[in-house]
């Protein structure tokens, strides 16, 4: 069986992610989409409530699987008999700081690193961008599923 890792924050998830994922789950038995916990970093949303979204998001696809994690991506992989990376790159600025992350990888664990040229249509799309447009009452439908559109506005509204 092959099993391969889509990691990330998804903070929130994104089109642009789903896409990713799906393409993935169309070429590999098994997809793991790895949410990774990183106390650290404020996010707008929790990583419970991550992991329920892109739970929600990718409920049509029988061969994905959505999963939280800390510490070393190739340390999960480990645990989980995982043995590819599947990163999505929009620009070559993604390229040359995922290409560092992808030989760190293999170095530690020999885990590979697939990457997927993203789809044109979300080549400038990020979590980020997301949050800050929909913060300013920016219309960011289309750019992430209804359901995370909903749990966002919600979410903005409470702030």
């Amino acid at each position: 069986m092959q099993r391969v890792v889509c990691p990330g924050s998804f903070d929130p998830v994104t089109n642009g992610h789903l896409d990713i994922v799906s393409r993935a789950a169309g070429l590999y038995d098994e997809v793991v989409v790895a949410v990774l916990i990183n106390i650290t970093k404020r996010t707008l949303f929790t990583v419970d409530e991550r992991v329920e979204m892109l739970r929600e998001v990718t409920k049509s696809y029988g061969n994905v699987h959505v999963e939280r994690f800390h510490g070393l991506l190739v340390d999960f992989c480990a645990a989980n008999g995982i043995t590819a990376v599947v990163k999505g790159l929009r620009a070559v600025s993604d390229f040359e700081y995922e290409m560092q992350m992808a030989q760190m990888n293999y170095r530690l664990a020999k885990v590979e690193t697939l990457f997927m040229t993203t789809n044109p249509l979300y080549s400038f799309l990020r979590s980020s961008l997301v949050k800050d447009v929909a913060r300013y009452g920016g219309d960011v439908s289309g750019l992430v599923p209804d359901y995370v559109l909903e749990r966002l506005r919600a979410r903005l509204a409470e702030d």
